[in-house]
């Protein structure tokens, strides 16, 4: 399988390179209709070349000039099958996969005889299923390309998305590289450890990244169907993934159950998970096989992300971290959108070990707009009346509890090695702008900082420190025509988090003096001998927000890099 992949190129580059980057971005937005066009281009200048008569069509050349040799050929029915689930003639099939064949694909499951009926997903215009053969084969399953974090290339399996099949979702369905998914691995900080718990892996894309830098992964989730498809893509990729096929329990330990019940009594240096964290409207008498196992726990409102908050803290080594996605309520009752979690963080293991956190939420939804989005992530509106019923579900939900608007963010936790030093404490931030990605790195970095000011402070180091302005920081002023000094004096990040920081004439003075050769304390004295006659606590003030402005990464010691 993995050499029949190779040979006919379909890794990212290669599909960005048959489709073009625009209907590529189209067809991850699950919009398959500019990619259908591009490869009708191809089959139908194979046909030319065939007979002598072809020249292309216009959506060939966008994707590339030339006539289509087999290579690409065998590239444009990959991508066909698995991409877009159109229906494949048997013999273009088997030249694509010369190794497998179309046997070898239904024996792993990938592939099976088309329905008789025209598929509702074949081509516009001149597709595979024109060509003259009666036999089509359809995918049974997703296979797309992934670039792991060290760049190798990998394929992941999952079940067909909406797009690619007919009707709502199956509830046991496996859910693919999606937005959720990367998020949390762009998010991840790449520290090595020992060990790590990828908890809900889904089809194993977490597990994926963790073997870069983890010696070993506990994998878990509830649904047997989701651990098939994380073994298979495991197995698949072993030679990227540095595993061997026939020990795969030295490096991964794939196990069912729900939530931290597969894990009881044991702990890990990183614990990263996406959980079904959908709020979903509970019914009288619902069986679990009636849930979309993927993205409902089975509680009531956030009742599921406020005890993995809780508990998480419990099973982490000393020094331990966990990130993790989640949704929350904001309710009428609530001074913060952040009320709800920072109780969570009170509670259970995580208050008994007092655990560090740092929350940014990236975005809210009204009741109404979360609703849309989860019945369309679904195809639920492919079922009119069980649209409506579970629309009005939702709405009921969130107004037995008040809820105002739903969270979305994502949180790191730490179980500190020192519960009485906790460098980082517990962060809030509303952070809706684009920010860097990965944002991984950024954020190692700034928990790095956090940790390095702490041990500077308690020491008594940090005033013989010398800092510099980090190289992505940009310094803007403001002022009204005519005035002697600005308003206005800001700091941008072009990195990161791309922050923006006001500062005071005083913090605007420090960060303008902090080119490496003055210690914090000259130059905190310095100003204050400027300006300290009209502030007595000015040094203080001036203080706190340098250690601000090093924590949020506008400044860094001399020598670090950002």
């Amino acid at each position: 399988m993995a050499g029949d992949l190779r040979a006919a190129g379909y890794d990212h580059d290669g599909v960005t390179e048959l489709l073009g980057e625009a209907a590529h971005a189209a067809l991850l937005r699950e919009q398959p209709v500019p990619a259908r066009l591009v490869l009708d281009g191809v089959y139908a200048d194979h046909r030319g070349t065939a007979t002598g008569t072809g020249t292309g069509t216009g959506a060939t050349a966008e994707a590339g000039s030339g006539r289509a040799d087999s290579g690409r050929l065998a590239r444009a029915v990959v991508v066909d099958l698995f991409l877009l689930g159109a229906d494949i003639p048997e013999e273009l099939l088997d030249a694509a996969f010369p190794a497998l064949g179309h046997a070898g694909l239904a024996g792993l499951r990938l592939a099976g005889p088309a329905p008789d009926d025209p598929s509702p997903h074949a081509p516009v215009t001149g597709g595979p299923a024109a060509q003259p053969r009666s036999r089509r084969w359809r995918a049974s399953a997703d296979l797309r390309p992934h670039a792991s974090d060290t760049g190798a290339e990998l394929w992941v399996a999952s079940d067909l998305g909406s797009h690619q099949r007919p009707g709502v979702l199956r509830t046991d369905h496996v859910l693919g590289i999606g937005q959720a998914s990367l998020t949390l691995a762009q998010t991840t900080i790449r520290r090595p450890a020992a060990r790590a718990l990828d908890l809900g892996t889904g089809c194993g894309i977490q597990t994926f990244h963790l073997l870069g830098h983890v010696g070993h992964v506990v994998a878990t989730d509830v649904s047997a169907r989701a651990l098939a498809f994380a073994r298979f893509n495991l197995l698949l990729n072993h030679a990227a993934l540095g595993i061997d096929p026939a020990d795969l329990g030295a490096r991964v330990d794939l196990r069912r159950g729900s939530l931290l019940e597969p894990v009881a009594g044991e702990s890990f240096d990183l614990v990263v998970t996406n959980p079904p964290f959908v709020i979903t409207p509970r019914r009288p008498a619902e069986r679990a096989e009636d849930r979309f196992t993927y993205r409902d726990g089975g509680l009531p409102g956030d009742s599921l992300v406020a005890r993995l908050v809780s508990d998480l803290p419990g099973i982490l080594t000393p020094g331990g971290t966990a990130q993790l996605l989640l949704n929350w309520e904001i309710t009428s009752a609530d001074d913060t959108p952040f009320d709800r979690p920072r109780a969570w963080l009170g509670s259970g293991a995580a208050g008994e070990h007092a655990a560090e956190a740092w929350l940014i939420q990236r975005d809210t939804e009204s009741p109404l707009e979360y609703a849309e989005v989860w019945l369309r992530d679904a195809a639920e509106a492919r079922d009119p009346e069980r649209y409506r019923a579970s629309y009005a579900a939702y709405l009921d939900d969130f107004a037995s509890r008040d809820v105002e608007s739903i969270g979305f963010g994502m949180l790191w936790l730490r179980r500190p090695d020192d519960p009485a030093r906790r460098p980082v404490g517990h962060r809030f931030e509303e952070i809706g702008h684009p920010i860097e990605q990965p944002i991984g790195p950024h954020l190692d970095r700034a928990v790095a900082a956090a940790d390095g000011l702490e041990a500077d402070l308690v020491a008594g180091a940090f005033e013989r420190q010398h800092l510099v302005v980090a190289e992505d920081v940009t310094e803007e002023r403001h002022q009204r025509p005519g005035a002697e000094h600005p308003g206005v004096i800001l700091l941008r990040q072009g990195a990161g988090l791309r922050r923006t920081s006001l500062l005071s004439t005083a913090e605007a003075g420090f960060v303008s003096a902090c080119d490496g050769e003055l210690a914090v304390g000259q130059i905190i004295g310095a100003i204050g001998a400027l300006l300290g006659d009209d502030d007595p606590d000015l040094a203080e003030t001036l203080a706190a927000g340098v250690h601000r402005l090093v924590r949020d990464g506008f400044l860094n010691k001399l020598g670090a890099t950002r």
